[in-house]
């Protein structure tokens, strides 16, 4: 059964919309420039409930330094960092050790090539994301709507689990998972009602549909 990940979340009502959908993945950001951004210590307070539970924590950051890593393990203690920049295997590792979470790593995707990018993280990353690309000049690396040809994904096999994300929402999930054959999924604006405005309607039909793909 295909699993997902609500990302971007940042109150307690669109948190237990998560919680009560079955979300195996909730993502908080930590990314100035993003709509989406929280301090660390919100974060932690919105998944204090959850530690109970079998959810993932997953903290997104984009090409995140030390500090910022030390700073996400001290407070929020993320299952998963996720990481959505220029990131080098040797990057990821370093990340990964440092803080002794598992590492997404995301990968912007237009064409096949972009796919075969992800080879080079397989012994690093305990898991993979493919996103659309943003345009030329986009502030963000995801979380923007935008989605890649899903077929590219077809029939490929990794050796971690990995996530499509991208222009996603409750409408089109099922083609996509039947599409791409991906394992997992990932939603941020497709469950939005503006930017950065989670909607804990449209998460519940979200997490539906993957249930029904």
């Amino acid at each position: 059964m295909t699993k997902a990940k609500i990302c971007g979340l940042s109150t307690p009502e669109t948190v237990a919309a998560a919680v009560n959908g079955g979300a195996a993945f909730v993502g908080f950001v930590f990314f100035d420039k993003s709509p989406r951004n929280l301090a660390p210590e919100a974060a932690a307070r919105l998944v204090a409930p959850l530690r109970q539970t079998p959810m993932k924590t997953v903290a997104v950051t984009v090409d995140p330094d030390d500090a910022l890593v030390d700073r996400l393990m001290a407070t929020l203690k993320p299952d998963l960092i996720q990481v959505h920049g220029r990131e080098t295997p040797a990057r990821v590792r370093e990340i990964a050790a440092r803080s002794g979470a598992g590492v997404i790593k995301a990968f912007s995707v237009s064409t096949s090539a972009d796919v075969d990018q992800a080879s080079a993280f397989e012994t690093v990353a305990e898991h993979l994301m493919f996103d659309a690309r943003p345009v030329e000049g986009a502030a963000l690396p995801g979380g923007t709507g935008a989605r890649f040809d899903w077929s590219l994904l077809a029939g490929r096999r990794f050796s971690r689990p990995h996530f499509l994300a991208g222009g996603l929402d409750p409408w089109n999930v099922g083609e996509a998972i039947q599409a791409s054959g991906a394992p997992l999924v990932d939603v941020s604006s497709g469950v939005e009602r503006g930017p950065g405005l989670k909607d804990p309607a449209l998460i519940t039909a979200f997490l539906d549909a993957v249930k029904r793909a």
